[in-house]
């Protein structure tokens, strides 16, 4: 039977103490017990003290003078103006003094009135006595049954109260399959502004939000769980405004799970999940050609290095997808590439793969797995990437990035592979440390060596395209999970500097990215996305701590590390007309860049590789800014080098 305790939740969401309790009926309450602790003092001193001067004319007046007077002082001190629930030490003494002038004054007023003499103290006393006691019983009344109703209602409910945002057609939907769900109980739908007020989508009523306030309301009028979002986008749109307003009131933010999820027209419990800090920085889905990219995929061979890495992992998910010939997987990470085998065979069962341990900087191994597999589209993403360690490791950032970059390049054009995709970073542009320049030496190899095919230089047939990424969220080693793990072991959350600012994708975003750039090239291009507005890192740890229930500085405080060696405030936008040209798809440009000659470029690769070797690294550090004028160090022992090669 629930049919009790459905009126009893709705008795309290009706009568809420400290809203639907209105100041005129506080007000009323007030004066009632004030006139009740008048009669009983008059009773109590009538029979206790059987003073005879109480006669009914007495009573009469000094019950009338009571209850104007406490009219006059409640209204006057504003004592019935608060919220029960959380009356204060404050709002008690306002009820002492209202109390206390209540009685003094009826006592001087009697004085003068033509009544025998009577122990006016004394009444009056108890009188300020009996209104105090009175008043306080009955606010704690109120609250000890309020309390006591709702948390019987809410420790019996079995579902969550979630109101759905937005009123478009996914949202209605949402709201249909969400009906007769054993977890989920829809209050209403959400939407922002008055324009719909007071109107209903069969039988569901719409609510309107402009405030944190607003939210804070429906958590205690409807005890409101959670704000249900039905589309990804909405998060992100609302990240400033509703997303907020829920942090403030302790409101979860829910997002649906799309169509795909949906079994049998019903949402599954698992399948709605908490909003995370990626939904509010992502930007709107990129709009690809599908049908073009299975086309260039499908029946074909194709290898990806560094494939069990973040990015590399992904693109072997999408690639998957398109029905490719067979998918080589080449990386040097055993757990990572055992786990990923694992993920493959489990969701891709038709799909033909095979898993390769090899370094990109042993040219013989890479030599047998193009010779064995001829792959025809290689997607180059095996490179060292975290900045401070490769500050303090520069040989090796140009062994694998560059060196391993030259070596899958020069593989691509011996065995004829039809187009090689190169993952490089925005630390390529104007680079400050050395893995930027690391990825813009193996971006200007693979440049020229397509050029030198166009020109004839080079025999082959192979082209080459060079994606350009920011930030990926929630890549190994990234900034995310490492404020995650320190939010986990209760802080502090550390950034590097207060204005440090950086440009952010997902994974599977920057993957699209990479289908359609492969899609779209006609070789030798260096393509890079619209970033769109840049994000602040003191912020984006500030968020991510209120999304994990905490407050910033209170509960998990935030600390400033300082810059690391080769970091920089800033990321260049990618993006920038001056530096780019527009291509088919609004969101990716063409960026225009130095080009180099392959005899030059290969000699100073090679002679890169064997300062590298020998571990020269003040000359390799040099032939660096040297080739890449734009590489300016910035916080790094390297800085040193850019005043030589000034002089120069």
């Amino acid at each position: 039977m629930t049919y009790p305790m459905d009126f009893i939740e709705r008795f309290v969401s009706r009568f809420r103490l400290d809203r639907f309790f209105s100041s005129k009926l506080i007000l009323a309450i007030d004066l009632l017990m004030s006139l009740s602790a008048s009669v009983c003092t008059l009773v109590f001193v009538r029979f206790l003290l059987s003073e005879d001067a109480l006669t009914s004319g007495f009573a009469m007046a000094w019950c009338g003078l009571s209850l104007v007077l406490s009219l006059v002082f409640f209204f006057s001190l504003r004592t019935y103006r608060t919220i029960v629930r959380h009356t204060t030490l404050k709002e008690f003494a306002k009820i002492c003094v209202a109390s206390f002038l209540k009685s003094l004054t009826v006592c001087v007023v009697m004085c003068v009135l033509p009544f025998a003499d009577t122990y006016y103290a004394v009444i009056g006393a108890l009188d300020c006595c009996l209104t105090i006691v009175f008043l306080l019983m009955v606010r704690v009344a109120m609250i000890i049954a309020y309390d006591a109703l709702r948390e019987k209602v809410v420790s019996s409910r079995k579902r969550q109260n979630v109101m759905v945002y937005g009123v478009d057609d996914k949202s209605v939907a949402t709201v249909t399959r969400l009906a007769n769900s054993p977890h989920y109980n829809v209050i209403g739908y959400l939407n922002y502004g008055t324009r719909l007020r007071g109107q209903n989508i069969g039988g569901i009523k719409i609510f309107y939000f402009e405030s944190a306030a607003d939210i804070a309301l429906f958590r205690e009028r409807f005890f409101v769980d959670a704000i249900l979002f039905a589309r990804e986008e909405a998060v992100k749109s609302e990240a400033e405004r509703l997303v907020d307003y829920c942090q403030q009131s302790e409101v979860k933010v829910l997002v649906a799970p799309g169509i795909d999820e949906v079994i049998d027209g019903k949402i599954m419990k698992s399948s709605i999940r908490e909003v995370k800090i990626e939904d509010l920085l992502g930007r709107d889905e990129i709009r690809l050609n599908m049908d073009a990219i299975v086309e260039n995929f499908s029946g074909k061979t194709v290898m990806v290095t560094g494939a069990a890495g973040s990015i590399g992992s992904e693109l072997c998910r999408q690639l998957a997808s398109f029905g490719p010939k067979k998918l080589v997987l080449f990386d040097n990470g055993e757990t990572p590439m055992h786990n990923l085998r694992l993920e493959l065979e489990e969701r891709y069962k038709d799909l033909d793969f095979v898993p390769v341990i090899g370094d990109v900087r042993q040219e013989p191994r890479l030599d047998y797995v193009f010779r064995r597999y001829r792959p025809q589209v290689v997607f180059h993403a095996a490179a060292y990437k975290h900045v401070p360690l490769m500050e303090e490791n520069p040989c090796e950032a140009v062994r694998v990035n560059v060196a391993g970059s030259r070596n899958v390049a020069d593989k691509c054009v011996e065995y004829d592979v039809e187009k090689m995709v190169m993952v490089s970073t925005d630390k390529a542009v104007n680079p400050t440390n050395i893995m930027g320049c690391t990825k813009r030496l193996a971006e200007i190899y693979v440049q020229s060596l397509g050029l030198a095919i166009e020109k004839g230089e080079v025999k082959g047939k192979t082209r080459f395209v060079t994606t350009r990424f920011g930030n990926v969220l929630g890549s190994n080693g990234s900034v995310i999970p490492r404020f995650r793990e320190q939010i986990a072991k209760g802080g502090p959350v550390t950034v590097t500097h207060p204005e440090i600012t950086r440009f952010f994708m997902t994974i599977p975003e920057a993957c699209r990215l990479v289908m359609e750039a492969a899609t779209m090239s006609t070789g030798n291009q260096i393509f890079v996305f619209d970033m769109g507005e840049s994000v602040k890192i003191d912020t984006l740890a500030r968020r991510m701590i209120t999304l994990a229930g905490f407050r910033p500085d209170v509960d998990i405080a935030v600390e400033y590390s300082g810059l690391r060696p080769g970091e920089k405030l800033y990321e260049e936008v990618l993006s920038n007309k001056e530096n780019t040209d527009p291509t088919s798809h609004d969101r990716i440009r063409v960026a225009k860049v130095r080009e180099y000659g392959h005899d030059k470029a290969s000699e100073v690769m090679r002679e890169l590789e064997r300062l590298a070797l020998q571990v020269e690294i003040p000359e390799m550090v040099r032939l660096m800014k040297r080739t890449v004028p734009e590489f300016i160090s910035k916080n790094s022992e390297y800085e040193k080098y850019d005043e030589e090669i000034k002089q120069i």
